[in-house]
């Protein structure tokens, strides 16, 4: 099984129901969650003006391989309503894969790691607080 860091966030109506939802799923689909961060609000980045994102991270493990493991998050998106209008727009649900074991891909659909982490501290504190110390490797 593979251990996967996992972006979560929402900014569109109950946030934090919206995020719950998206962990149930994520156990639905056999995807093992091991330890949640901490949510936390923050403004968004880029796009056009919206409401603020609860942010967290979440580490899974997973026997999906990282393109159909991104199919799957996907799917979930779809299933809890995401529908993508404008790029870094407002967004019931945004699952995101930073690392994938220590498995590096570069391909159209997919990056791993995801290219902004380090630009992010919605992501990086949230890392800190599951415990993530793979900076070296990065």
């Amino acid at each position: 099984m593979a251990i996967v860091y996992l972006g979560i966030g929402s900014n569109l109506g109950n946030r934090r129901k919206n995020i719950e939802k998206a962990y149930t799923l994520l156990e639905k689909k056999n995807i093992y969650i091991i330890k949640k961060s901490s949510l936390i609000e923050t403004n968004p980045v880029g796009g056009p003006p919206q409401g603020l994102f609860f942010n967290g991270v979440i580490k899974v493990e997973t026997d999906l391989s990282p393109h159909n493991f991104l199919k799957t998050l996907q799917s979930i998106e779809v299933e809890l309503g995401r529908q993508k209008t404008v790029r870094n727009g407002p967004r019931l649900i945004d699952l995101d894969i930073l690392f994938y074991d220590d498995i590096k891909i570069n391909t159209p659909k997919l990056t791993i790691p995801h290219p902004r982490i380090f630009e992010r501290e919605f992501v990086l504190i949230p890392l800190k607080d599951i415990g993530w110390q793979g900076y070296e490797n990065y």
